[in-house]
């Protein structure tokens, strides 16, 4: 069980370590990410402005060649036949894609593939899905639904992207479709990727940003803020850098906004590393203690061999033959055991590894020296212990009594213990924050919430279908919910002033929603100030509703009438937005974040829409949704979720390292609980003539279990006195990561501290009480 745990352990953290190795230049790609301070609120982006990949090719020789990949579109309806198929993983890149990444062909040109407009490169399953197979795809057309009917060649099929990969899409279309504004060096919306020339420095190269920025950016800046250079600019608290990161640091050291996918965390990785060697040497103290337990019955066997002649480095090279040959037997149950458990831990990780990874040359070398490992490992201290018997002794009966309390055993039981309390403690505080995020208040009603994608209805029909799912039974409100406050949807940043013309001290960044007149009671938000948007003003198409945050940037004591100021009115020119109500602020990012500055405007956001629901027949309503959805919108697909779920899905991560760290929590007690229990087996052989004598002289049963008990105790206790301290120091960095955060009790250590006291005293009375219940006849007989 211990190397099957260790096995799956560790095909896990190599997974999470092999993150975008399988692009053949990974070492030399790195992506630019953004980091932005305005008006105290900080962006810390994975994207950048659309030139900044083409400024650096042209003006450093060190980039080799960068592209970009746009993925702001989200999902698109592909028709399949008569029907719509919703595909989410698409996105639009350069034609530089795959000079870049390593992504092989199966048939068609990749360099070419995206030079033009309305072309598209697919990956393998994806061809096969739409067409029937890779080479009948190309030269077809895929259709989607954008501006009614878009038709895109298909020019290429690649092999599925990876599963380690960090981001992974089934569709590349042509970076011309996509309908920007370019050349805006203000606007961060692009993943930009360069590949530097072999022996270039990325760290020395950093510092070429800042002449960048001087040359490129500080001009457009001021254009539309009044602003002489980026020093003052940062004088007053403000910042804009940008720096590289490499490809394969991405997935465990990189968590910022606008990430292509879900990563990973090092922390984690550390931390499961931590607890495979830990179950791996719990496991072989086991064997240790259970050999040495068992070793009066091999006593007389090394005597008469010693007597015979036998070498003493002859018997230690025979007891770790069998170790060694135990482990080999062991890791043969283990292979069985991970083969049986696989698909089960791979749906709690979130993971899709494969058993016949472990037939890989380099695992098999790692598989065969893990048991050798291991063995003599475990085999060491029995066989020294068992080949230093005296044979005069051994055959007269007498066993060294001096290892009935050995110091290196009680250290061994502890550290058996400290891992053990630490692993418990670990685990009840991460499902503690778990239930906090679940419980806390979020400042916004998540529950009975219905959200329906809308991309099937036509434009022009999608407020009769919303209106027409509001007037169902048990649907309280309805609204167009394009943003909503989940890290998984829409978002859309600007920058503001709180005077007509902007300058680095009263221009802020600030999230901007359009929103509709029934979105703030439908996700159950609180004005606290002024009100909320009507159809009786028609003067609130330039109005805005701020969030408490926004209040406190802009330093009004009452911002009820006040303005703000953005330059996004046409060729730039200043528009102002009259303050109408303030909204109690809310989480709309994961509760690692602060709640930073937002508002609400009057919008197009019809690509969702969201219903309060309060009925028991949920799965009636869904029925006659979706009833009235295909009726509106054939052939399309028919898309929904709930609120909650959605909100759930921030944690996925925390929830499978909770689910996780609690199986091997419990693997690794259980674990410990055997070496324990061999222990105890142990100390009742050899206190065997105590416990008879004592009985002789009138001890009871629990004066006997006590008398064993006791001592095991006490290295228990001395296991939660080392494992509170270490546990709190973790526990506690890992809870940094969350800006909203439980406060570590006292009572979670006295928690661990009892559950660990139960389960040895559980362990340790069995093997007491059948000692103290045994004839002391028996054992007295030969004396």
């Amino acid at each position: 069980m211990g190397l099957a745990c260790f096995i799956m352990i560790a095909m896990y953290v190599v997974d999470e370590l092999s993150y975008d190795k399988y692009n053949d230049k990974a070492e030399r790609i790195y992506r630019i990410n953004s980091d932005i301070r305005f008006g105290g609120t900080d962006l810390i982006m994975a994207v950048s402005a659309d030139p900044m990949g083409a400024t650096l090719k042209k003006d450093y020789p060190q980039v080799e060649e960068y592209t970009r990949i746009y993925a702001s579109s989200g999902s698109r309806l592909i028709k399949k036949g008569n029907d719509y198929i919703n595909e989410d993983r698409v996105s639009n890149a350069d034609s530089t894609l795959f000079d870049v990444f390593t992504f092989p062909a199966i048939t068609g040109d990749t360099k070419t593939a995206l030079n033009e407009p309305n072309t598209v490169v697919i990956t393998e399953s994806i061809a096969k899905k739409y067409f029937g197979g890779t080479s009948a795809a190309i030269g077809k057309n895929v259709e989607t639904d954008e501006r009614g009917s878009t038709l895109y060649k298909v020019t290429a099929v690649i092999k599925d992207i990876p599963h380690n990969s960090h981001f992974n899409y089934d569709f590349f279309f042509s970076m011309d479709n996509v309908d920007y504004r370019f050349g805006n060096f203000l606007s961060h919306n692009f993943h930009t990727y360069v590949l530097l020339k072999p022996g270039t420095d990325y760290k020395e190269f950093n510092k070429n940003f800042k002449q960048v920025i001087d040359r490129y950016i500080l001009p457009q800046a001021k254009q539309f803020m009044k602003i002489e250079s980026m020093d003052d600019f940062a004088k007053t608290g403000n910042k804009l850098e940008y720096s590289l990161i490499p490809l394969t640091d991405i997935h465990l050291h990189s968590s910022r906004q606008v990430e292509l996918g879900v990563n990973g965390n090092i922390q984690y990785v550390y931390i499961f590393s931590a607890v495979a060697l830990f179950i791996l040497l719990i496991a072989c103290i086991n064997f240790m203690n259970l050999s040495t337990a068992r070793s009066a019955g091999r006593a007389k066997e090394v005597g008469i061999r010693k007597v015979l002649g036998t070498e003493k480095r002859s018997l230690i090279g025979q007891f770790l033959t069998e170790s060694t040959l135990m482990a080999f037997l062991a890791l043969l149950l283990a292979f069985v055991f991970t083969w049986l458990s696989l698909s089960w831990f791979n749906s709690i990780a979130g993971k899709e590894m494969q058993i016949s990874v472990l037939l890989n040359p380099q695992y098999l070398i790692f598989l065969f020296l893990l048991p050798v490992i291991v063995g003599i490992l475990a085999g060491s201290y029995p066989a020294f212990f068992l080949s230093s018997f005296q044979p005069i002794a051994v055959l007269k009966g007498k066993i060294n009594s001096g290892f009935k309390k050995s110091n290196l055993r009680s250290s061994l039981v502890v550290i058996q213990f400290t891992t053990s309390i630490i692993l418990i403690t670990g685990t009840i505080i991460i499902y503690n924050q778990l239930n906090y995020i679940q419980t806390t208040k979020l400042g916004f009603n998540k529950d009975q919430v219905l959200v329906i994608n809308n991309p099937g209805v036509q434009r022009e029909n999608r407020e009769a279908f919303k209106n027409e799912i509001a007037k169902l039974n048990g649907v309280k409100s309805a609204s167009f919910a394009g943003y909503l406050p989940v890290s998984n949807s829409s978002r859309s940043d600007n920058t503001y002033s709180t005077e007509p013309v902007m300058n680095e001290k009263n221009g802020f960044n600030m999230q901007n929603w359009n929103i509709d007149y029934n979105y703030i009671p439908t996700m159950g938000m609180e004005i606290i100030k002024g009100r909320n948007f009507s159809p009786e003003f028609g003067s609130d198409s330039s109005a805005m509703i701020i969030n408490e945050s926004t209040a406190n940037v802009l330093g009004f004591e009452n911002p009820i009438g006040k303005k703000v100021y953005s330059s996004t009115g046409p060729d730039g020119v200043s528009i102002s937005y009259n303050i109408i109500g303030v909204v109690r602020n809310f989480n709309y990012e994961s509760l690692r974040k602060n709640v930073g500055p937002l508002s609400f405007q009057l919008g197009n956001n019809r690509w969702a829409s969201a219903y309060r629901v309060s009925t028991a027949d949920i799965a009636g309503l869904l029925k006659s949704v979706e009833s009235k959805y295909k009726e509106m919108a054939p052939g399309m697909p028919f898309s929904y979720e709930f609120l909650d779920e959605s909100f759930d899905q921030m944690y996925r991560e925390e929830q499978r390292v909770g689910k996780v760290a609690l199986t091997f929590s419990l693997l690794a007690v259980l674990i410990a609980c055997l070496g324990l229990f061999g222990l105890a087996t142990y100390m009742a052989e050899q206190r065997t003539k105590e416990i008879g004598v004592r009985k002789v002289l009138g001890a009871s049963v629990p004066d006997v279990v006590s008398m064993l008990s006791k001592d095991f105790l006490k290295l228990v206790f001395i296991s939660f006195v080392i494992a509170v301290p270490v546990s709190w120091w973790g526990m506690n960095k890992w809870l940094q990561d969350f800006a909203y955060r439980i406060s570590i009790g006292w009572w979670i250590f006295i928690a661990a501290g009892v559950i660990a006291m139960l389960i040895a005293l559980f362990t340790v009375s069995f093997q007491a009480i059948k000692a103290a219940l045994a004839n002391p006849v028996k054992s007295l007989r030969t004396e």
